[in-house]
């Protein structure tokens, strides 16, 4: 199961291990699959530029080519350059570009921008200064995004994220803590 959000959470861990959540923000419509649609986008107008036609009204054509994007933009987390390539993409027409990270970065530059605002958002709710946060830990899809990475490090003063914990541990560890608040029973 996918999730198409990205969410921010501020806690305050005491000495003793208890977790205060102090704050939390999101958008239910921004995600990884955001960052894919800007590429497929960009990839028909490129198709379009090539070859004149418009691969929007085929569904099959659209599938592949959203499969292809996504791929391209995992490979572009560690690469500095992906490759679109599909056969027969639309009426026997193969379709291959290649796309640099800059560009990736480019097109989903306001996508970028909004992450921060959530981050800073949470702050202000929370009445936390960054320079009070001791540590900033990026969890799912669109954290890997070396963009996204750097702008959180930047908004922080260059502050080393954390980076390895496993996203869906994360996600049922919160989830556990708010089903014992609602409970009662935390």
């Amino acid at each position: 199961m996918t999730s198409n959000t990205f969410d921010v959470s501020l806690l305050k861990i005491s000495k003793t291990d208890v977790i205060d959540v102090k704050a939390v923000g999101g958008d239910t419509h921004l995600s990884g699959e955001d960052f894919d649609t800007t590429l497929v986008n960009y990839s028909i107008q490129e198709f379009k530029k090539k070859i004149s036609e418009d691969v929007r009204g085929n569904p099959r054509a659209m599938g592949r080519l959203k499969v292809a994007c996504e791929k391209a933009k995992r490979d572009l987390s560690s690469s500095i350059f992906a490759a679109i390539e599909i056969d027969c993409l639309y009426e026997g027409i193969d379709f291959s570009i290649r796309i640099s990270r800059a560009k990736f970065e480019e097109l989903n530059s306001s996508y970028s921008e909004k992450c921060i605002k959530l981050v800073e958002k949470c702050l202000f709710d929370g009445e936390i200064k960054k320079k009070d946060v001791d540590e900033v830990v990026v969890v799912g899809g669109s954290t890997r995004i070396p963009k996204v990475q750097r702008l959180v490090e930047e908004f922080f003063d260059g502050k080393t994220l954390c980076k390895n914990m496993n996203g869906d541990e994360a996600v049922a560890f919160g989830a556990a803590i708010l089903a014992a608040r609602l409970s009662g029973n935390y």
